[in-house]
């Protein structure tokens, strides 16, 4: 049995998860992170250890969730990954919804709300009569090969009866990384905003440094005072984790939202795509500045692996 357990954070709460994700190891070793808000649990072991169902053991883990941090959750169960998903969609804060009989579940489903099923994929098996789950998984598997390939047409089929056969991946590397800044009142300054982005900037690029891991693109969140966020994504020139490139890249995103005078209330940012650094390329340059600067963050690295994050921080942040 999997479940699905899709936490109820605020807009920046994604620095949560690793704590939550902790408190579902604490039943299950196998436990896949979903970011920004959601994670797969095997539990068939410990619903075996403890003798407990699906949902005496969903109720614990929520229970826990809010005892311990204040957060909510919603939790699906289903025989696999695919199904927990769809039952978490459904269901409701307080209650979870277990996936007994995947045909009856997934009948009357619209097409698009099987895994892998774009609006392209979706508007092609619309256009023959295939709007649902139930019609799909009663179609003959050539029909389907036919309009949307042979690889994509099985899967489809599969899914469509029930079939998920993706397995739930502990301790996978998370595909992004997040952290955030709250201001104590309505910050209006942009100069402040400005130094938060450097401190996130900073946190993130030690943190994939540290994990030999880079990453392709930024979004910034921005919260204001009535709880309201804007965000906005966009791609580095090359996946780095050099915190000046993610610094320029994220004041860029920021001055792009033309905040002005607005109250803000918080700050995150995201370094998404995440990848080994060793197959990542650099493009070289000739400017001897680019080569100094890198080799300075090496040695920071260095100085604050020995003595500490903030054995070496910039100027603008040192007070």
């Amino acid at each position: 049995m999997i479940l699905c357990v899709r936490f109820r954070l605020e807009p920046l709460g994604e620095v949560m998860l690793p704590r939550l994700l902790d408190l579902l190891g604490e039943f299950t070793p196998v436990v896949e992170a979903a970011p920004p808000a959601e994670a797969l649990a095997d539990v068939r072991g410990a619903l075996r250890y403890f003798g407990w169902s699906p949902v005496e053991l969903a109720s614990v883990i929520r229970v826990r969730a809010l005892a311990l941090y204040g957060i909510d959750c919603v939790i699906g169960a289903g025989p696999n990954p695919m199904l927990a998903r769809m039952a978490a969609r459904e269901a409701r804060p307080g209650a979870t919804v277990v996936v007994e009989d995947p045909a009856a579940f997934l009948r009357g489903k619209p097409v698009a709300a099987l895994d892998g099923v774009g609006r392209a994929t979706a508007r092609t098996l619309c256009g023959y009569g295939l709007d649902s789950a139930g019609r799909v998984a009663d179609a003959p598997l050539a029909v389907l090969q036919r309009l949307v390939g042979a690889r994509t047409g099985r899967e489809l089929w599969e899914r469509a009866r029930g079939i998920d056969r993706t397995p739930v991946v502990p301790g996978e590397v998370s595909r992004s990384l997040a952290a955030e800044r709250s201001f104590p009142h309505d910050e209006l300054d942009t100069a402040e905003h400005r130094r938060a982005l450097l401190s996130l900037t900073g946190e993130l690029g030690a943190r994939m440094r540290t994990e030999d891991q880079v990453c392709r693109s930024l979004t910034v969140t921005v919260r204001y005072a009535d709880r309201t966020t804007t965000s906005r994504t966009r791609t580095l020139r090359e996946p780095t984790a050099h915190s000046a490139d993610l610094t320029a890249l994220a004041y860029a995103i920021h001055a792009s939202f033309g905040l002005q005078r607005a109250r803000v209330r918080g700050i995150a940012l995201r370094a998404e795509g995440l990848a080994p650094a060793e197959g990542a390329a650099h493009q070289l340059t000739f400017d001897p500045a680019d080569d100094k600067a890198r080799r300075i963050e090496e040695a920071a690295d260095r100085a604050r692996a020995k003595y500490g994050p903030r054995a070496i921080v910039p100027g603008s942040l040192a007070a």
